[in-house]
């Protein structure tokens, strides 16, 4: 008996997890002060932090410290050993505090058996990796299968996304307010993806929304396993420009019929870092590349 469990940049809805028997320990952000929980979808917490973001604040995110994830484990560990999927390092350092947290708690539990992974994946990449364990967990597969595919499969997990506005990257001073100006008159889109060390990486730019919305469709038929006959799941996340990642849906569904093709929010952790107007696409294929 084992318990699975992740944090809230997962970015899956709450009741999701509890459907899937996964715990996770959610993350805070900062407004004018004021610290808010990650409530994963629970309440009105993402209505919230769009409208904080509307009004042009700018949300601040903090690691979860050692003390968080000590009493988190702590709980979980009364129910079984503990397989813990944290959050990318690339992208966090939260990581190494649920590290050192998980040493210290194997001199409280010594017949506990206590193992932290770095999932190097983010928002519903990460979703989709710790939901594929949980498959795998219910299907009647061991510990050790569990921890050895997701050690080996972790990198494959993509990350594929754009953003239609470079407004919040002016706000949040990644980009210089004449570049964004310039950028957002030229209808200019970025491109981005996870590197196999769970870093982000821009690797184009396109100059209209259709445009991003091709390319990331075909870099997605590029990567994906068996290509247009992929059949895993294949999941897209936006902030607070639905209709967007509506269309990107539907040129999906046109490439990929047999995939298992679903529309999520991307929560406030992730958020506060990309602002609104971005939509990724999330997906099981080759390897990232370095």
């Amino acid at each position: 008996m084992f318990v699975l469990t992740c944090e809230s940049t997962a970015d899956l809805p709450l009741n999701h997890l509890i459907q899937r028997n996964i715990a996770a320990i959610p993350y805070t952000y900062c407004v004018d002060g004021v610290e808010y929980v990650d409530d994963m979808g629970e309440f009105d917490g993402r209505k919230q932090f769009y409208r904080f973001l509307s009004e042009g604040k700018t949300p601040t995110t903090s690691q979860i410290c050692i003390d968080r994830y000590m009493n988190f484990f702590r709980e979980q560990l009364t129910k079984g050993d503990l397989l813990h999927i944290a959050f990318d390092s690339g992208l966090s350092n939260s990581v190494y505090n649920a590290y050192y947290a998980a040493e210290e708690l194997k001199k409280e539990f010594p017949k506990r058996r206590i193992v932290v992974l770095d999932s190097t994946c983010g928002c519903l990449g990460y979703g989709i990796f710790v939901d594929t364990l949980a498959d795998m967990r219910d299907s009647g597969k061991s510990f050790d299968q569990i921890y050895d595919w997701a050690k080996a499969a972790r990198t494959k997990v993509h990350h594929q996304f754009f953003s239609t506005t470079l407004s919040y990257y002016r706000r949040s001073g990644r980009v210089s307010g004449p570049a964004a100006l310039i950028g957002n008159m030229l209808k200019l889109c970025p491109l981005l993806r996870l590197d196999k060390t769970g870093k982000i990486i821009a690797y184009s730019k396109v100059m209209s929304v259709s445009k991003a919305i091709s390319k990331t469709v075909a870099e997605t038929e590029a990567h994906a396993a068996n290509g247009r006959n992929y059949a895993g799941k294949m999941w897209v996340a936006h902030s607070d420009c639905k209709t967007t990642a509506d269309n990107v849906i539907n040129q999906l569904r046109e490439v990929f019929p047999k995939a298992d093709i679903r529309l999520f929010e991307i929560g406030p952790i992730i958020g506060s870092h990309c602002g609104q107007g971005t939509v990724a696409v999330y997906f099981m294929g080759d390897e990232r590349a370095v």
